[in-house]
């Protein structure tokens, strides 16, 4: 079974959101503490042997191709001042191995045609697709999320998608499947809804910002025409591949903070405040003082 090496990142999003924060900024480099999202994605993926880091972009994300380029003037302040921690700070955005390719998607056709922008570059192999506000943490000990993920395709060799149960309430801001069970955390797919109203919902399993996927699905998205919203949705492509080959939904270990919310965001922030060995201690006695 080939190894999962490259990895999509969609990020053309407008992160309506987040504005005004996001008028001029990408959402994606909303920072957690003293990192952006988007940092954290793809440490995720670092983790799992990706070596590919496709981002999909539009306008206004130039920021995103600047963080993981080399910046020579602040390298050269930084090493001219001695401030040599965070240089070699700035320096290890990311390993030096890692591959970074962007490519422009023209018009915000929805998830599912971000991922198909990728076909070029990803071309017969299997690949990840990671959603930078959907931040994943776990604990000390605990793989990062995409690792447990590629860890089970490799098992498996059958798609791969990151589910959570959520409140039925929230099923109409989701992709929902309805599955049976398989192995232990493993569910069998049998349908995936994009979006249902909570009465009509076949489940409250929600898939989460994290996929690894066989190349088949490029044929599926290329063919499909619009979806939920009006945009070419990646939900409809797995559907489709579905008739195809088995494709497995994964109870990962690990919390999610939707970033893409302001109250998931600030809850990320809290939680990473804490386990940061800067702040940890003296943010911990500080929120002991909130009434």
């Amino acid at each position: 079974m080939s190894k999962i090496r490259k990895a999509v990142f969609p990020v053309a999003g407008l992160g309506s959101r987040f504005l005004p924060a996001t008028k001029a900024q990408p959402k994606e480099m909303l920072p957690v503490v003293d990192k952006p999202l988007i940092q954290y994605a793809v440490e995720e993926a670092v983790a799992a042997g990706i070596t590919d880091m496709v981002f999909i972009t539009g306008r206004n994300k130039r920021a995103i191709e600047d963080h993981f380029d080399t910046a020579y003037e602040l390298e050269s302040e930084l090493e001219a001042a001695n401030k040599n921690a965070l240089l070699e700070l700035v320096r290890n955005v990311i390993p030096k191995s890692i591959n970074c390719i962007y490519i422009r998607q023209s018009a915000p056709l929805g998830l599912g045609h971000a991922v198909l922008c990728a076909r070029p570059v990803i071309g017969n192999d299997p690949f990840a697709v990671l959603l930078a506000d959907d931040f994943m943490d776990t604990a000390d000990g605990v793989k990062p999320v995409l690792a447990q993920m590629t860890d089970v395709f490799q098992r498996e060799g059958h798609s791969v998608l990151a589910v959570q149960d959520v409140p039925r309430a929230d099923t109409k801001q989701y992709g929902i499947v309805s599955a049976t069970a398989y192995q232990p955390q493993l569910e069998l797919v049998n349908a995936i809804v994009e979006k249902p109203q909570p009465d009509v919902a076949p489940s409250t399993l929600a898939v989460v910002g994290r996929y690894v996927l066989s190349n088949k699905i490029f044929d599926y998205l290329e063919t499909l025409g619009k979806g939920a919203g009006g945009e070419i949705q990646l939900t409809d492509g797995i559907a489709a591949l579905m008739q195809a080959e088995k494709v497995l939904a994964y109870r990962y270990d690990g919390q999610r903070y939707d970033c893409g919310s302001k109250l998931g965001y600030l809850k990320a922030m809290v939680a990473m405040g804490l386990k940061h060995p800067e702040t940890g201690a003296g943010f911990t006695d500080y929120l002991k003082t909130l009434k």
